[in-house]
Order: C-alpha cells, then structure tokens, then sequence
C-alpha cells in the first residue's frame, strides 16, 4: 500500500439492487479520515532536554516486562514523574521471582521451566560458561544477573550477608568477563539489562550501608557502569526494542554517574529512534503485537526515566504512545487477550488509565471507546470487530486481525494474508504462538507459513515475501479485502478476505497460479481444545465436548471440482511439525489444522468459517448469473448472500 489510506463514501448497487448504507472504500495512495489526529503527519523529532521544572507527580519505579513469560505488562504512569536527578531500579523483569536469597547463597539459578542449577561453587565464583540446557534464553538470562534481583532487595533493606554474597557474584563476573566482551552472544544480548542490574546494585549498597557516597571498596562497581555505557556506545542496536532499552540504560548511567555526555547521546539515540520504533499510526517496527505492547511500555519508561533525571521528553514519543494505544486496543480481541501475531505469547493488554487500553483491558468496562471498530495500517496490519461491547456483551463481540506489508523482520513471522478470528467468546482461528528462541525446528514452523491461516504452496521453494493490499472496503455489517503477492519464483497467490455480521463470519478465497503442477493447502488453524469431523468433501465441524458452540469448515466449490482429498486435519505431527499452540514459550499443546487441498497448476479455494451455537447449523447454495457466482448461507435461523466477481471481489448484497 501507500504511505496512507482513504476513506471515501459510496453508494454500491449489487445486480441492480441500491445496497443502502456507509460504505467506506480504503485505497492505496490516501488516509483513513479516521486515524486520530495525534497520529497524523509525520512530527518533527523533538530533541529533548534538560529541564528546570520539576512535575508534580513522583510515580513508582517501572518493572520491565518480559516478552516471552507470560506475565502482563503494565504500564507506567500517564502523568510526569518529579525531577529527583536520579534514576530509578527499573526491576528484575520477574526473573528474579523463583529464585529466593537462599537459592543465591548456593550460587544456583532457574530460568523457565528447566530445574534449578548450582552454576557457582555457593562463594560467589560463577563458571559463566554454563549452559546445562544448551538454551540461549537461559543463558542471556544468567548473563544478565537480574536473577540476583531478591538479593539486591534484601541488601537494600540492610541485610549485609546478602549484600556481600550478592556484590561477590556481581564482581566475579566483571572479573571474568572483561571489556569488551562482544565475543559471547549471551553476555552481549543482555548489556542493557545487566546495567539496570549494576545500577539497582549500587543503590542497595548506598540504601543497606546508610551512606551517600560508593565506599572505595566498591570502586570497581562504577567502573563496570563505565564499561557497560561503553559497549552500549560501540554496539547500539539501533531503533528497535533492544537499542532503546540500551538508550534508557546509557541513560542512567549518565544520570548515576553525572556524565552529561552519556546523557545526551542516549537522548540523541531515543529521538532518532522514537520516530522508527512508532509510526505515526501507531504501529510498532517489531512486526510482533506482543512486542508492540512490549514497547509501549518500554517508551512509557523512557518519558518517567528522562523526566526523573531532568530532561524534557517533548512530544513526539507521547504523540506515537497516543496511537499505539488505539493501535494495541484494535488489536485486542473479544475474550480479552492480544491478538498471537509475530512472536508474541497469550498475554492480556496493560492498562494505561485514560486510554483505550484502559477500555479493551476492562473488557468496555471503564476508560475511551476506540473511535473506530475497523482499521487499516500501512505497516501491514488490517483489525476489526463486529462492535464494542454496545448492542452485545464486549466478549461476544467477534473480532479479526490480518497481516500483509514488508516481508518478515525482527520478531515477525511469515504470516502475510493470515487472518486471526474470535467469536462466540472464544478462539476460532488461530495463530499457533511463539515457542522462544531457541533454533531448533518449533522456532521454524512457528515463524513458518505453515503455522498460518493462509493458502500454502508445500511443494514450491517459497521464501519470506512482501505482500500487498490492492483494496479494503468497510460497510455496516461487512468488510472486504484483498491481497496479493508471489511466494516463490513464478508462483502467484490472492486472497481475498469478506468478513460478515450478523451472521458473524469469514470468507476467503484463495487463488494460486503457476507455471507448473505445485501442491496447494489453505491451512486453518484452531484452538487445542476443538475436535474436528469432517462430513464431507465440503464440511468439517469443530467444537469442544459440551460447549455451547461449534465451527463450521465450508469449502465451497468454486471453478474446480473438490478432490477426493478435498479436506485432511492433522495434528500434534512432528515430522514435518504441524498441528500444534504455545499459549507461552515454555508449553507446546496439540491442536487441529484443517487442510483444504489441491493439485495443479494452478487452484481457487473458496472458504467460509462459520461459528454457531451447538444447536445451529450452517449449509449454502451457490448459483451464477453471467460471470458473477453468488453464494447463499443459512446460519440458524440467519441468512446471507454474496457475490463474487471474475476478479476474485467478493461483497455481501442481503
């Protein structure tokens, strides 16, 4: 798409029939009239600085949340924070949680879900070569000595003993890993990270020893800041989630230690990241809406940090935190959770009071409705909903995500044309999760296409692509999309997309097209608790024992006769894995994938997933007039019709 979106009125006739009611067509080249005006225009970055003004509010100290472990993010404070010239513990991420001071006192660390591990010899010497578990994250983690944290705070409280076992920890590996040590991954990824730790430190040995300057013996601590504010220096990892929490952590070293060049490179790296990490829409540059929140809060931190310290944020990171809110909040869905896309866990959003995280949090319970319920960002994200808890419960509401836009990077899958689905409060169609970073064969079929609501091509060499979207329509009770892009040499691939209310529904079709026979898959993805029978060549059934509602699969035959193979499920398979969720990076459950199937060179799968009420059911007809295919659905007691033109346009007409 175009750096923008429009929204045009028009008026559509369907077969000679005057379809009454706002329809809004999004096309390349313009702006959607309802994108915020905090999220217009592309601000001047806004250096900051120093300020002599003290805000009113002192605010607590900010835990940074951690991607990956499924503990919810909160944000900080919308208010400014008072000018203390000093820097606040910014926390322990949780890491510190299972291990107590006396697991610290046996040098023994646990991260995840593997056993506890004795990596000192119980005196403070540390082999920081472990690595029992052959895990990176496990040994970022152990490199980061935010597992220290229980210690830190019972140092801080005067408790000498763990103030010296704590410090002796700290010094043996700034001992044995020396400046610089960019050659170890573990050590490296974890710097920013490490020197919240050191600066935390060094306010326990302040706070538990009663006194306002570092005693001597503690020399060597600053000059371990010094180091780390170096290395930081020397390898910014640039406007993503990693270089800005290296900013704010240069900062405090600055702030700390009373080095304004520090200071004033850090905020010289957070302006030039701002404007990358946030567009004005609010989309984030992870391409993950786990990390989006991630970074919501993470620039929430940067405001308090830099107005604690003295420093005048400006606007801009409070204008792009503005639309990442409405951003996050069109991106939560109907039971309450985020939407899985990217790398990104089953985690609720964080509440920021007087935004509309605050409403989608509190279920349409307290804070600003969203002024919109549909909405396209030109980063490559397309949301939407039924409503907002209005004329039905919040949670009964039925709510979809769509991916498309630059190929995958950062923490991004490759999920373009995938589309998520909540309905009847509950997970209709799924994106599979995130199983961490370890390189092993679930981190590959999670960043997969495999592991996506989208129309595969198993048999072509297929690589991460970009994908475009050629037109967006948004009326009362239906949207339309439509996408295009080429996975492999010489293979192309659409799907358009109409999603219904009222009967509450989605309807893709998928065309390939290449210059040889390729095997073509429309996988749909559902949640681990649903049982699947196929019926027939054209209708599977989901639903989990006992509940209240079901699925209905539909493969409608449209331009080809079904296969005999028309629909396969598979699941909790390993070679080659399919069939399977992460609600979190440490737990892998089975859950269903119903295939729709072709061979050829080239196919069109026309889909229709339909949930209902256990005692409903869902059937269609089909008919053509000219080359126009209409298709009639019956859903309980509910009907509709659409049409679909020669070029794959699909629109509801009653």
């Amino acid at each position: 798409m175009g750096t923008t979106v429009a929204l045009t009125v028009v008026c559509v006739l369907v077969c000679g029939i005057a379809f009454a009611g706002a329809v809004r067509v999004l096309m390349p080249g313009h702006r959607d009239a309802g994108t915020p005006a905090a999220a217009t225009g592309q601000p001047e970055p806004s250096v900051p600085k120093p300020s002599s003004t003290a805000a009113k509010a002192v605010a607590p100290s900010e835990d940074e949340p951690l991607p990956g472990v499924d503990t919810p993010a909160t944000p900080p404070p919308e208010k400014p924070v008072a000018n203390t010239n000093s820097y606040a513990c910014t926390g322990y991420s949780g890491i510190e949680s299972r291990v107590p001071v006396s697991m610290i006192y046996q040098d023994t660390f646990v991260w995840g879900d593997d056993p506890p591990y004795q990596v000192g010899d119980g005196n403070g010497d540390v082999n920081w070569k472990s690595d029992p578990y052959k895990k990176p994250s496990w040994y970022m983690w152990l490199h980061s000595l935010r597992w220290l944290g229980q210690g830190i705070q019972a140092a801080e409280r005067g408790d000498r003993k763990a103030l010296t076992h704590v410090m002796a920890i700290i010094h043996d590996w700034v001992q044995d890993n020396p400046y610089s040590w960019k050659v170890d991954v573990g050590a490296w990824e974890s710097t920013m990270h490490r020197t919240n730790v050191l600066l935390c430190a060094r306010q326990a040995v302040l706070a538990g020893m009663h006194v306002s300057s570092l005693p001597s013996q503690y020399a060597w601590l600053d000059q371990a800041l010094v180091d780390h504010a170096q290395f930081m220096i020397a390898n910014w990892s640039g406007p993503s989630n990693h270089g800005t929490d290296e900013s704010i952590a240069m900062f405090g070293v600055g702030c700390t230690l009373h080095r304004t060049p520090l200071k004033q490179l850090a905020v010289e790296r957070l302006t030039q990241a701002i404007t990358q990490a946030i567009d004005p829409q609010g989309s984030t540059n992870e391409q993950s809406i786990g990390y989006a929140m991630f970074n919501y809060t993470l620039w929430g931190r940067a405001v308090s940090t830099l107005q604690r310290c003295g420093w005048d944020p400006g606007p801009v990171i409070n204008q792009r935190r503005a639309a990442l809110s409405e951003w996050l909040a069109l991106a939560t869905k109907s039971t309450g959770d985020l939407n899985q896309v990217g790398d990104a866990v089953r985690q609720r959003p964080g509440t920021a009071e007087g935004t509309p995280l605050e409403y989608v949090a509190s279920l349409g319970k307290k804070g600003p409705e969203p002024g919109r319920r549909a909405a396209v960002f030109d980063a490559g994200y397309i949301f939407g909903r039924t409503g907002w808890g209005k004329s039905r419960p919040f949670t009964q509401e039925s709510t979809y995500a769509i991916r498309f836009g630059p190929s995958r990077r950062y923490h991004g899958h490759d999920d373009h044309m995938s589309i998520t689905y909540a309905s009847h409060g509950r997970d209709i169609l799924i994106d599979p999760g995130h199983s961490g970073y370890q390189l092993d064969k679930w981190q590959a079929w999670t960043k997969s296409a495999t592991a996506h609501n989208v129309m595969t091509i198993p048999s072509a060499a297929t690589t991460p692509v970009d994908t475009r979207l050629v037109r967006a329509t948004i009326a009362p009770t239906w949207e339309s999309y439509s996408l295009t892009d080429s996975p492999a040499p010489g293979v192309n691939r659409s799907r358009d997309v109409l999603v219904l209310k009222d009967p509450d529904l989605v309807i893709t079709l998928d065309r390939g097209q290449s210059a040889s026979d390729q095997r073509y898959e429309t996988l749909w993805h559902l949640a681990p608790d649903q049982k699947v029978t196929v019926q027939s060549g054209t209708t599977a059934v989901a639903a989990k024992p006992g509940d209240k509602s079901k699925t209905y699969l539909l493969q409608i035959p449209y331009q080809h006769e079904l296969p005999a193979d028309a629909i396969s499920v598979v699941q909790a398979q390993q070679d080659p894995v399919q069939g399977w969720y992460y609600p979190d990076i440490f737990h892998r459950e089975p859950a269903p994938v119903v295939k729709f199937n072709r061979n050829g060179s080239s196919a069109s799968i026309l889909s229709a997933i339909v949930p209902t009420a256990a005692t409903e059911t869902a059937t269609f007809s089909t008919r053509t007039i000219g080359d126009m295919f209409f298709v009639d659905l019956q859903v309980g007691a509910k009907k509709a019709t659409i049409r679909i033109l020669a070029d794959g346009r699909m629109t509801r007409i009653k």
